[in-house]
């Protein structure tokens, strides 16, 4: 038995204090006790079914106690979940079966025809299909699993990411890696202590609410952290964005932490505080967390004006690796975009395999050492690529661009996929949409290239705005803040929503060839 194992550790807080709840969802309350005899009791119905320990269980269900109760039942057996973007169509959703291995594969009615397509695409056997409504009580009403094997923290937990440039990939954490990093994000250097010590002297984590996601990482890892500590996740089982249910749900669980994905969640909540002020009391929420997307300066002091008690925390990392956070409060004498310090887990380095000096404005791309993924899945290729060792230690490089100030903080750029290059000239979208959100009218924005006769690329903004606005007075905001003139969009295309994941992540590609439809492309 080697290291720290979620079943483990879910286990023997069901045990030590069954009564505690580690689950909210609208009306429906899961203890720990039953959280672990439904997640056991599912594992029987697999495990009779044929699916035994290194086998994928595939997970297609919005924010809600069987999600959970399946990626534990999965677990207890060996076997790996696997996320599954319920967003997907049928092609999506068969190479990811197909390329998971999937044996079993658990869904709920909105998304059963889409499963059950992608399935009879596959070769034989195919997977074992569970349906809540038609057949998931009746298996977590059978026996137990009696599994032959303990809970290891070898036990692989899979997190499919990256379908917006191009198809996914399955990132391959251990138990053991996953547990750790999720502790030293918030506690660099410090190694996760015994939860059960804590659990037995009456404390707890606080309440947690997801507001993205359980199929991604950020709505996932906050998730594993809070039921890890023993506290209780409060979850939303619909699909879209809803802020009044938020802020509802957070008064009603006495809601301690909401994790978000930048500004594409945070505006519309914020949105919701302005128009019903006083609305809500609040008064249990500490921090809002976001992780992956922009979250802009204005807009966090928007939010602090209404809770001026709590923290915000952006974090950096990824599916691939998780690194640190940066902290903003409503007594700092300037909210700026989240920064990070270089430290020694976490490194800007060049192509190359040099660190980039602090102050040299050389770019180079962040790398986090310590607990990170073995690879993905069945693709040694991208594994190479993106998990190096650079003098000796192995870093994940998920292709966030950097440079390192004078003081060793780190000043991101934009992931390299998305990075425009325009007469010769790189173009990172996140900078120029940092500038584009700072005018009034701008609601959200993506940066785009799009093929272009004379420079290669055109930077494009795609915009979703609050009113009328001409596309001169973008490019004269963007002039007045500073902005270099290659960097400066050369068209707008106003559009009436953004094409956005479920966890706020854009879309690049579909917005890409919508910016070409628009506008037309010199290629």
């Amino acid at each position: 038995m080697s290291g720290w194992s979620f079943v483990r550790v879910w286990d023997s807080i069901a045990e030590a204090a069954p009564e505690r709840v580690a689950i909210s969802c609208g009306p429906r309350v899961c203890t720990f006790g039953d959280f672990e005899d439904r997640a056991a009791r599912l594992a029987g119905h697999l495990e009779r079914a044929g699916v035994t320990a290194g086998d994928k269980v595939a997970i297609d269900l919005v924010n809600r106690p069987e999600y959970l109760e399946t990626f534990y039942a999965a677990l207890k057996l060996g076997a790996v979940p696997v996320n599954v973007n319920y967003r997907y169509g049928v092609e999506e959703t068969r190479y990811l079966l197909a390329d998971s291995e999937a044996r079993a594969v658990v869904t709920e009615a909105r998304f059963a025809p889409t499963v059950r397509a992608a399935v009879a695409r596959l070769a034989d056997p195919p997977p074992l299909v569970i349906e809540l409504e038609s057949g998931y009580e009746a298996a977590v009403a059978g026996d137990r699993s009696t599994p032959g094997r303990a809970a290891d923290g070898d036990d692989l937990i899979f997190l499919y990411t990256g379908g917006t440039t191009g198809m996914p990939k399955g990132v391959m954490w251990r138990s053991d890696d996953l547990y750790v990093a999720l502790w030293q994000m918030g506690r660099p250097g410090t190694e996760p202590p015994d939860p059960l010590v804590a659990i037995t002297a009456g404390k707890r984590a606080g309440t947690t609410l997801p507001g993205c996601p359980l199929m991604h990482g950020t709505g996932l890892f906050i998730t594993l952290s809070t039921l890890s500590g023993g506290g209780t996740v409060v979850l939303i089982d619909e699909t879209g964005l809803d802020p009044i249910r938020i802020w509802d749900e957070i008064d009603r669980n006495d809601v301690a932490v909401l994790t978000i994905v930048g500004d594409v969640f945070a505006r519309p909540l914020l949105d919701a505080l302005d128009a019903g002020p006083g609305r809500w009391s609040l008064a249990s929420l500490r921090a809002i967390t976001s992780s992956g997307v922009t979250w802009s300066p204005e807009v966090k002091r928007g939010l602090l004006n209404h809770l001026p008690t709590i923290t915000l925390l952006d974090s950096l990392g990824a599916s691939e690796g998780l690194m640190s956070r940066s902290a903003s409060r409503a007594d700092d004498a300037e909210i700026a975009p989240a920064r990070f310090a270089v430290n020694d887990r976490v490194r800007v380095l060049t192509d190359d395999g040099r660190e980039v000096v602090p102050g040299s404005d050389e770019v180079g791309m962040v790398g986090v050492g310590g607990r990170i993924p073995l690879g993905y899945y069945r693709d040694p290729e991208k594994t190479a690529k993106t998990f190096r060792t650079v003098n000796g230690t192995r870093y994940s490089i998920p292709g966030d661009y950097a440079t390192v100030d004078p003081d060793g903080t780190i000043k991101l750029l934009g992931r390299g996929s998305a990075t425009v290059n325009t007469g010769g000239e790189k173009v990172y979208p996140e900078e120029v949409e940092l500038v584009l959100r700072r005018h009034d009218t701008v609601d959200d924005c993506v940066v785009v290239g799009i093929p272009d006769d004379r420079f290669g690329e055109m930077v494009v903004a795609m915009v979703v705005t609050r009113g009328p606005i001409k596309e001169d007075t973008l490019r004269e905001h963007c002039k007045a803040q500073g902005l270099s003139g290659y960097k400066i969009p050369k068209r707008v295309v106003v559009l009436d929503e953004m094409h956005r994941a479920p966890n706020g992540k854009a879309d690049y590609r579909l917005l890409r060839d919508l910016a070409v439809s628009r506008l037309g492309a010199s290629t």
